[in-house]
């Protein structure tokens, strides 16, 4: 959805609580928020549960009234806040079970192979490695801007910085997954 004033007539009828937009944007953005998830947690019934808990916690804000001003950059928000308290958890969970080292490396091969099943074709492919060895910073900027489309503007919303900072953040992440890819091929 690129036209910005149907963009914005969604947005105020999802703000006005009209369930039927709320519908209409959930279809437009629920493949995006799953890939931006997805992309983090390397997990497809993970990227699945927190893209639902994402959109829940979306409307709960919007019952509640909260002030929303960019629904765009606020969704955004919500999906990278759920995936930091996804970690969180995860993180206690490790501190409360203890694992054997035969199982570790069984989640892990579990990993890969739910990341080789959610790659398409081998250009994501080596792109999603190339992102692999990129800070998180850096993953998170290039991905809200090339696969999320994001303007800087959003983004910086988003990451609470300045336009300019995430210019030079995107300059510096792009920068790295380039010489990350040359790697690759050399």
């Amino acid at each position: 959805m690129h036209n910005p004033l149907a963009n914005k007539i969604l947005f105020l009828k999802v703000k006005n609580q009209d369930p039927e937009a709320y519908g209409q944007f959930y279809d437009v953005y629920v493949a995006r928020i799953y890939r931006f998830i997805f992309f983090k947690v390397n997990s497809a019934p993970d990227a699945q549960d927190l893209t639902s808990e994402v959109f829940l916690k979306l409307w709960q804000c919007i019952k509640e009234g909260k002030e929303i001003r960019n629904l765009n950059a606020f969704i955004y928000m919500v999906a990278r806040n759920s995936v930091i308290d996804f970690y969180r958890q995860k993180a206690k969970d490790r501190e409360s079970i203890s694992i054997d080292s035969g199982d570790a490396g069984d989640i892990k091969d579990d990993k890969k192979d739910l990341l080789q099943e959610g790659i398409i074709n081998s250009d994501m492919e080596s792109v999603l490695k190339g992102l692999e060895h990129l800070k998180d910073e850096y993953k998170e900027v290039i991905i809200l801007k090339f696969l999320d489309d994001l303007s800087i503007r959003e983004i910086a919303q988003i990451l609470n910085r300045s336009n300019g900072s995430i210019r030079v953040l995107l300059h510096r992440a792009t920068k790295a997954l380039k010489d990350n890819l040359n790697e690759r091929i050399s």
